[in-house]
């Protein structure tokens, strides 16, 4: 089985629903695939403001991956650890990043219980990841390199695909690279091309 890239993260195919209904208590879920705290946070204020009249909205949200991942979750008033949790425990159980979990709930006239919140938050949450689907992205970073006609054998040494790849090149006047480099192996791309003497620009993040 092929070691998993630390470039490498899984993140919803597409938006995803699910509903669960528990002693008159509906629980409608919906996941979102997201960039950043600020993304998930609008779609949280317009799920709100769509279901102005529900009892809760819960959520949970996750982005980035490794030392650069963030989370978060809320009970959005429901006893502690009842929805917030459960909602993240179903995302790290689908092993998803850059999403976020909302589950509104619209109060049936019967309490479920904390053990039957939890259930209900998290069940209605695995549907909505479920209905998501996901698939794999991979972080990288492209470089700019221009050099000498007589230095271009130097810098094609340098493409190594999966890790660094030629995603386009021009000659007029002087030869110009564009690489893409996943984004973990940047800084040995960076020191090589500094050992080569070789001009780069690191030009955007994908």
């Amino acid at each position: 089985m092929r070691k998993p890239s630390p470039d490498e993260r899984s993140v919803p195919e597409r938006p995803g629903r699910g509903e669960v209904r528990e002693r008159a208590s509906r629980f409608l879920a919906f996941a979102h695939r997201v960039s950043t705290p600020d993304e998930a946070a609008a779609i949280i204020e317009g799920l709100r403001r769509e279901y102005h009249d529900a009892t809760h909205v819960a959520f949970a949200w996750r982005t980035g991956s490794g030392p650069s991942a963030a989370e978060r979750s809320s009970d959005a008033g429901e006893p502690s650890g009842t929805a917030g949790k459960p909602i993240a425990g179903a995302i790290s159980s689908a092993r998803l990043s850059d999403v976020v979990v909302a589950v509104v709930r619209y109060f049936g006239g019967t309490k479920l219980g904390t053990g039957g919140l939890a259930r209900a938050y998290r069940e209605a949450a695995e549907k909505a990841l479920a209905a998501a689907g996901s698939r794999t992205v991979r972080e990288t970073v492209r470089v700019t390199v221009t050099c000498s006609f007589e230095r271009l054998g130097a810098a094609r040494r340098l493409v190594r695909p999966p890790d660094v790849t030629l995603v386009g090149e021009s000659f007029d006047p002087e030869p110009v690279l564009s690489l893409e480099v996943a984004a973990s192996r940047l800084p040995a791309l960076l020191a090589s091309l500094s050992e080569s003497q070789l001009r780069h620009e690191v030009s955007e993040r994908e």
